[in-house]
């Protein structure tokens, strides 16, 4: 497990124990048993383990307490602790609902065979007042074929990611790919939220044909190529795909042209660009691509110094803003900007990953052969979008001298990339 953006807390794991141990009504207000529950992912021990099952067993009913244990639970699930798993079971029969919930979805990521257990999931199916959702999505995970009549019921529910999921696994189950084209259109839902669930969906029920349609989802480019990556994955090693197939979408999605999306927002008329450079710190990508477009379209010469000062103000310190800043120099081709495209090319920052693999395109874009060597240095991370899209950087400065110390080295979709430029 990938678990680069969950160690921002300064806990040991000893202190972080202590103040989970310690009783709600006891904790000094610098602690917090929430944090601390959620610090101990970092932890994969016995007694990290023991610590976050006491926290369970702590059945006080105020508020606080009800939400340590549920992020317990979830924590419990990230570590894949088997051992938690007849505890967390005890779970489903709770009252809270949310507590349910991550009892379920902690159960699909320990994983279990247990016929029993995985009927007393699907019987929620039948409770009122459920995440209906993390019970589909568990139950196909896990492949409990039983379930599928009771998933069928849900596949008409006017809650879309709830039909969305249960089209998805009644897919899976039945092979029925009848409403696949319903969870696909959910690609241009005008929520957020509901576009990139309905990613996932496409992942759940193997939708190959879905590759191309997820490329224009206006989504961040994180869900994106998580989704074609996925389903690559699965595949081409069973012969279902080809590279060649999935790699003009792996490589649209991470040049992340906003032309090359379907956008779901419009505007009436083009706002002004401080309206637009707001727009740049919208959480739904989509707000955030379509005012990148109409900077693009309409605001060109004005556009480089406004992005320098936000940049200056807000965006450095917020890795959403700081990403499409970056793109945006790189699509306005403005040379000036080489310095900061540097200086994010190496942001060591996790949560400004995307930012990296955006300024090795940006910086391609500029095209200032200055930038080689220091883009070839991005080719020995160990993080596949930065590879890659150093290789695309290269690629269009004309220089893919050095791809051969990586061929064998490497993330196997570079490797792929690799053997695609030599051929």
């Amino acid at each position: 497990m990938d678990k680069r953006f969950f160690n921002f807390f300064n806990l040991t794991e000893d202190e972080a124990i202590a103040i989970l141990d310690t009783p709600p009504d006891r904790v000094s207000e610098d602690d917090s048993r929430y944090i601390a529950a959620s610090h101990l992912v970092n932890f994969p021990t016995e007694k990290s383990i023991a610590a976050l099952m006491r926290a369970i067993q702590q059945t006080d009913p105020a508020l606080d307490n009800r939400i340590v244990r549920r992020k317990a639970v979830e924590t419990l699930g990230r570590l894949e602790a088997k051992q938690a798993l007849p505890l967390i079971r005890s779970c489903l029969a709770e009252e809270d609902c949310y507590t349910v919930e991550n009892a379920v979805w902690a159960i699909g990521e320990i994983g279990t065979q247990d016929g029993d257990l995985l009927e007393e999931v699907a019987q929620l199916l039948d409770k009122p007042g459920q995440t209906y959702r993390v019970i589909i999505h568990t139950l196909t995970k896990l492949d409990y074929q039983p379930a599928l009549d009771r998933i069928r019921r849900f596949v008409d529910s006017t809650d879309g990611p709830i039909a969305s999921a249960a089209i998805a696994a009644v897919c899976r189950f039945a092979r029925d790919y009848s409403q696949m084209d319903k969870v696909v259109a959910m690609l241009q839902h005008r929520e957020v939220f509901t576009r990139r669930l309905s990613i996932q969906d496409l992942i759940d029920a193997k939708y190959y044909r879905a590759i191309p349609a997820i490329a224009r989802c206006p989504v961040s480019l994180v869900f994106r190529l998580r989704g074609i990556r996925l389903l690559a994955e699965s595949g081409i090693p069973s012969g279902e795909l080809s590279f060649a197939e999935v790699q003009p979408y792996l490589e649209q999605s991470l040049r992340d042209r906003p032309e090359d999306l379907d956008l779901v927002h419009a505007y009436d008329l083009p706002p002004d660009l401080p309206f637009l450079m707001r727009e740049l710190y919208e959480t739904d990508f989509g707000r955030c691509y379509l005012a990148t477009k109409t900077i693009l379209e309409y605001y060109a010469d004005e556009a480089p110094a406004a992005l320098f000062d936000t940049y200056a103000a807000e965006a450095c310190n917020d890795y959403g803003a700081h990403f499409h800043v970056v793109k945006l120099f790189g699509w306005l081709k403005h040379a000036p900007a080489y310095d900061l495209l540097i200086e994010a090319l190496h942001n060591p920052q996790p949560q400004y990953q995307k930012s990296r693999a955006a300024a090795a395109i940006a910086l391609a874009e500029i095209g200032d052969e200055r930038a080689i060597p220091q883009i070839k240095a991005c080719l020995d991370t160990r993080i596949w979008d930065l590879q890659y899209a150093a290789l695309l950087a290269l690629e269009k400065l004309g220089d893919t001298s050095d791809r051969d110390r990586i061929a064998e080295d490497s993330d196997w979709l570079v490797r792929e990339k690799i053997k695609a430029i030599k051929s």
